[in-house]
């Protein structure tokens, strides 16, 4: 099958493209920024990439277009496709046709720490020779890819929320069917698709729903959301973990160790090079989840000393000077919180300075500017970059006082950011974006 994919550097789409190529078929695909690095795996990969939406590309004579979340009613390629009545598919629905069909799927979803858990889950399946095949929205640096067709009944992959694409409004997640799925949290996000928080908790019923008796459903017992979910009708045996009486993990980022309890007092302990409470909760679920294709505990304890966690999650980017340079995904305000939480207890008393760049769509609509003072009061200082916001960046951290800057120009907030450095501080960058290549341009100036 020759497909045409529309939207293909997204690390979605990405994946979908590697894992059709591994599976023998022909993938051609279009996007409006062809870059690196996804631009590099695909072309690796021996995918040809179009620059743009032309029409001309029809030419091309693909047996299905496939369209990614991204493409919206106007794009030329689409408009033609649909005038035409040419064969179109969303991603996760030919990812569900011709990937995961028949497969046990262990879907991993929630508003937060979805990439992280799936890889979690993902090196524990491999480090028990179970070999699974994945799709992960992040690059997992035990396996260096994000994606992998595998040839084992097991495939992990991270369930998103997030729409399915412009024909079809349901969340990606319910197209999966998984067997095993992990509800890891659910608040409030996405404002550009849900009216509130009522609205994806009925796409994460929808979830539910589609679930086998013999599966499992691992939910956060902390979440009063996750279980007004399970509440509104679930068919499927349900493991809680945040729970007192049920499974929990609990440790010292400063020990750097992991111990897992089980409602008769602790099953095991490991090695743990991972910070926060949230990572620890990450684990505890990956290793039910684990348990349930058969790798029991202490095999899963032993696997995630093994962990190196995803790139982009309190990634190192480089010490000049004394001076630490991370990358961070957190955009969420709960994310930005517990992210500078994680890095506080394993600093101690040193400076964090922390570097926003509010770039979701959720925040570029400013629906949660006021939660960012509260999310960023363990930071020493914070810096936002707020080119192209549609609020008063400055006006939404004022309760911050002098502690804040706020610049609409890169290259001027870098040149505050080094001008306030000095050896022992650490500085926190986070975007779920590549924030125009900040990490390096901090690293040069501070070099200099």
């Amino acid at each position: 099958m020759h497909i045409h994919i529309l939207g293909i550097c997204g690390t979605f789409m990405g994946g979908i493209a590697q894992l059709a190529v591994a599976a023998g078929h022909k993938v051609t695909g279009c996007d409006a920024n062809v870059y690196p690095p996804m631009s590099d795996q695909l072309r690796g990969a021996g995918i040809e990439l179009i620059e743009g939406f032309g029409v001309d590309q029809l030419q091309l004579n693909p047996d299905i277009y496939v369209i990614g979340n991204a493409i919206s009613r106007g794009n030329p390629l689409l408009e033609e496709i649909l005038d035409r009545g040419l064969p179109y598919v969303s991603g996760p629905q030919w990812l569900a046709e011709h990937v995961l069909q028949g497969r046990w799927v262990l879907g991993v979803a929630g508003t937060h720490g979805k990439t992280t858990t799936s890889s979690m889950l993902a090196w524990i399946l491999e480090d028990a020779n179970m070999a699974p095949g994945f799709l992960i929205g992040g690059v997992p640096l035990n396996f260096g890819v994000s994606a992998r067709l595998g040839d084992t009944p097991f495939f992990v992959i991270e369930a998103d929320e997030y729409d399915t694409a412009f024909c079809d409004k349901r969340s990606k997640f319910v197209h999966y069917h998984p067997r095993t799925v992990v509800l890891n949290n659910l608040e409030f996000d996405h404002a550009d698709i849900f009216a509130d928080l009522t609205a994806i908790e009925t796409q994460f019923h929808h979830l539910v729903r589609t679930l086998p008796r013999n599966g499992l459903v691992v939910s956060n017992a902390a979440e009063a959301s996750l279980e007004r979910v399970l509440l509104r009708g679930c068919w499927t045996p349900v493991e809680r973990f945040n729970d007192a009486t049920g499974y929990r993990t609990t440790g010292d980022d400063a020990s750097g160790e992991l111990i897992l309890l089980g409602p008769q007092g602790e099953i095991g302990r490991t090695a743990w090079a991972l910070t926060g409470d949230h990572n620890r909760a990450n684990a505890c679920a990956a290793l039910l989840a684990a348990r349930h294709v058969g790798v029991p505990f202490d095999k899963g304890l032993e696997a995630l000393s093994r962990f190196v966690n995803v790139k982009r999650r309190m990634e190192v980017r480089g010490e000049v000077r004394g001076v630490t340079v991370y990358d961070d995904f957190a955009h969420h305000p709960t994310a930005i919180a517990t992210t500078v939480a994680g890095l506080r207890r394993k600093i101690g008393k040193a400076r964090i300075l922390a570097v926003l760049e509010p770039r979701s769509n959720t925040m570029k609509l400013g629906t949660m500017k006021s939660q960012l003072p509260d999310s960023l009061r363990e930071t020493d200082l914070a810096f936002c970059y707020a080119a192209n916001l549609g609020w008063d960046a400055r006006e939404a951290l004022a309760p911050m006082g002098d502690k804040a800057t706020v610049e609409d120009d890169l290259d001027r907030l870098v040149q505050r950011i080094v001008a306030e450095a000095k050896s022992g501080d650490h500085i926190l960058v986070m975007s779920n974006g590549g924030f125009g290549g900040i990490h390096g341009k901090l690293l040069a100036a501070l070099a200099q």
